[in-house]
């Protein structure tokens, strides 16, 4: 009978081909339920257009859809009502789910079935659609029916499961009229009673360790089905209710954001239809902005790519009427969505927030690493940033920032509450290795030195007699405007021309003052400001911003400005003077820069220290394993002393490379035995990589030393000898001084330092010369 019921199933459809289901075993498994009595409530689960999508994309793909979906439709049942149903797949596409009747909810319980119906229908759907996404870059839609099979005795039984089955599938290929649903008495009251919450969660600047943004996110009421904004929103789109859910999320947003830093943002996540929705232009937005003391400039569009632009050119044109205005634009979930960096392309995003898909185990994952690169370096041509979205390890984030990714989010900088959250570790230490010892030049001529006039004009100027001043003046192309001689913000010819060049522009500004168009937060620093802090602060600004002239004070006060191009020039010829005197092969200062530093800080008075090291045992490594790995060796050195020189040392502390295996780092006198006890620790842990692991494991290797005998050298170590001075001396004094602690610090076996005791040099001579103290060595105490 049962077997006869499957056939009456399929309704005259064909039958499977070889991996399809089999018809008897599925019987079987609806006799043993059947012969049960008991009362079990059905779910009819059947995925549209199943039949395109295998032809599209073949047999495999299609099975490893089936088996998503029946694995997250078991889940779903599980999670919602806490029961363990049976699944059977009555034909591909076509699932069949059933589990023992209950009461799943107050009121009507066939309401209330239909309701879980639903519930079920959509988690599963949203699980499977994020599967599928990645796999053919489209979208599943489920059609579901639920009915009841009451229990009867005799034959009647079967008869009465196939009307529940038919009936269950008649509903699955209706249109479900969502009014029906109590959920949607629930989602109104929703958003009359406006009884949604905004949480945020901080973006890091991986740069500087700072604060970007806050992305703002919405949670329903807590307690009920719409908690989850996955829910939340999604019933929205399907009931046609998403612009006025996003409208209510995006007031609730700005209005309990609070009060944000210059430069920073404000993330809000907006649905590709709700950007072409024509009530989405009638300027509520700036109105909220403006009552919550926030501008355009701080606000972000986070556009989900999840979902498809199907009018391009309406939603273009809605995109352009924002950014006009300074609103910025974000993509977000890239690489998991529709058309991926085609869609990114033309719609030229200011940030691209790439998927959690793509950042979990990237630390682990060559492939995920690759691709973030090709990310980063894509975001960099079309002049855009990206965030890492999801990090939930240290591993994750240090990966992160190694490949160059500028911004990061996820639980492990900080979890979304209310109010804003401030991150939850210092980010500043994740600079990669790469970064911490990047062996670079800097440039400390102050900015002061770069200055041009201003034109600096009172803040009631109208805008028409700004204009008026850049047609007289042509060769300036800013005004700087200030209350007395205090500045308050800045407008460049550009930005002005921008705003006149619309339809009613000049109509609109011709009686306004230059407050309303001028940049409020410009870049201002202090004449005293190093050239090279202050082209890193310019570079920072936003892409549109990056070429504004830079405003330069003194006391707070207007000293004048510098063009960008100016700065870049002074930069670019200080750092090519540098260059002169830098080793190519760690990009260290060498030798004239050096004397330049010493011979400054014994002519301003001021007592250091100096640390003078040297590997021992480099030739014979370098004749044994090669320049190639003689080179990595003398590079791993400097980064050792580079990373301690600036993990303990301060921002006069300084290495340099003067030739061969040599280096030497000028310090304060209190700092520098931490950096030479930090250097040679690291050195000594990290040196033994660079050895097979047969010498490894020795501990020496066998080679053949300068007077042509071979016998066993130890591994590579670092020596380093210091000194100090404290008053007037020669280079000449300081060098031999030098050379005669780095050779008693050499004499010693294993990595360590030794610190001379005598007199410092320039202090007032002593009549004899004690004995230098040895520290630090592995063989040798204080």
């Amino acid at each position: 009978m049962l077997s006869t019921i499957m056939h009456k199933l399929r309704n005259g459809r064909q039958a499977f081909g070889g991996n399809a289901p089999n018809p008897e075993l599925r019987a079987n498994r609806l006799r043993e339920l059947v012969r049960t009595g008991q009362d079990f409530d059905i779910l009819l689960i059947n995925v549209r257009d199943f039949p395109l999508l295998r032809e599209l994309y073949g047999q495999e793909l299609s099975q490893d859809v089936e088996a998503q979906v029946t694995s997250v439709l078991k889940r779903a049942v599980t999670e919602r009502l806490h029961v363990s149903p049976f699944c059977l797949t009555l034909e591909p596409g076509e699932y069949l789910l059933g589990w023992p009747s209950q009461d799943i909810g107050q009121g009507d319980s066939a309401t209330a079935q239909h309701d879980a119906a639903y519930e079920i229908k959509l988690i599963a759907q949203r699980e499977a659609n994020t599967h599928l996404l990645r796999w053919a870059g489209r979208e599943l839609d489920l059609g579901f029916g639920c009915a009841r099979h009451s229990a009867s005795n005799g034959q009647d039984r079967e008869s009465k499961l196939f009307q529940a089955v038919n009936e269950a599938r008649l509903r699955a290929k209706m249109r479900l009229d969502l009014s029906q649903l109590s959920l949607s008495t629930e989602f109104n009251a929703i958003l009359h009673n406006r009884s949604v919450r905004a949480v945020f969660q901080p973006i890091a600047d991986f740069a500087t360790g700072t604060i970007l943004a806050w992305e703002a996110l919405t949670r329903g009421p807590e307690g009920t089905t719409f908690q989850s904004p996955a829910m939340l929103f999604d019933f929205a789109e399907q009931s046609g209710k998403l612009f006025a859910l996003e409208r209510l999320c995006r007031e609730k947003a700005i209005s309990t954001c609070g009060s944000i830093g210059p430069g920073q943002k404000l993330f809000l996540n907006i649905h590709p239809k709700t950007m072409a929705d024509p009530e989405f232009t009638h300027g509520m937005t700036l109105e909220l902005l403006q009552a919550a003391g926030l501008t355009p400039q701080n606000i972000v569009f986070e556009i989900t790519e999840r979902h498809s632009i199907t009018e391009f050119a309406l939603f273009h044109r809605t995109l352009d009427h924002y950014r006009s205005q300074g609103y910025l634009v974000a993509v977000d979930d890239a690489g998991a969505g529709y058309s991926g960096l085609t869609s990114i392309a033309q719609i030229r995003p200011e940030f691209i927030k790439i998927d959690m898909s793509l950042i979990q185990g990237i630390d682990k994952d060559p492939v995920k690493r690759a691709l973030i690169e090709t990310f980063v370096t894509f975001a960099d041509k079309i002049g855009s940033k990206i965030i890492a979205e999801g990090i939930e390890s240290q591993a994750q984030a240090a990966c992160l920032v190694d490949i160059g990714v500028h911004y990061g989010q996820g639980y492990y900088l900080a979890r979304p509450d209310a109010p804003k959250p401030p991150l939850l570790l210092d980010t500043s230490y994740l600079r990669s290795t790469q970064d911490q010892t990047r062996l670079t030049t800097s440039c400390l001529m102050p900015i002061g030195n770069l200055v041009e006039a201003a034109q600096v004009r009172p803040s009631g100027m109208l805008v028409p007699d700004a204009q008026q001043c850049f047609e007289t003046l042509r060769q300036q192309a800013s005004i700087v405007v200030a209350d007395g001689d205090r500045p308050l913000g800045l407008v460049m010819e550009y930005q002005l021309n921008r705003q006149l060049s619309g339809q009613f522009g000049s109509a609109l500004y011709s009686k306004r003052t230059i407050d309303a168009i001028m940049d409020k937060s410009p870049l201002i620093v202090d004449e005293a400001t190093p050239v090279e802090q202050t082209a890193k602060a310019a570079m920072l600004r936003e892409k549109i911003k990056a070429y504004d002239d830079i405003i330069v004070t003194r006391q707070n006060r207007v000293l004048g400005i510098v063009t960008v191009q100016r700065l870049l020039n002074a930069l670019a010829h200080v750092q090519v003077e540098m260059a002169k005197g830098t080793n190519p092969l760690t990009g260290l200062p060498g030798n004239v820069t050096l004397e330049r530093e010493v011979e400054s800080l014994v002519a301003a008075g001021k007592g250091f220290a100096i640390a003078y090291a040297d590997l021992d045992n480099f030739k014979v490594y370098n004749d044994t394993y090669g320049f190639k790995n003689g080179d990595r060796v003398i590079k791993l050195s400097a980064e050792m002393l580079d990373h301690s020189v600036r993990r303990y040392g301060d921002a006069t502390a300084k290495l340099f490379h003067i030739g061969g295996d040599d280096f030497v780092l000028v310090s304060r006198p209190e700092h520098v035995e931490r950096i030479c006890q930090s250097a040679t620790r690291c050195f000594k842990r990290l040196i033994r990589g660079c050895y097979c692991q047969e010498d490894r494991k020795r501990g020496e290797v066998q080679a053949t030393g300068r007077d042509g005998v071979e016998r066993t050298y130890p591994l590579v170590s670092l020596s380093i000898g210091i000194l100090e001075i404290a008053g007037p001396c020669t280079l000449m004094e300081i060098g031999e001084r030098a050379a005669q602690v780095k050779k008693i610090a050499k004499a010693k076996p294993g990595n360590g330092y030794v610190w001379d005791r005598r007199a410092p040099l320039g202090s007032v001579p002593v009549a004899t010369v004690t004995q230098s103290s040895c520290a630090g060595h592995d063989s040798a105490a204080a």
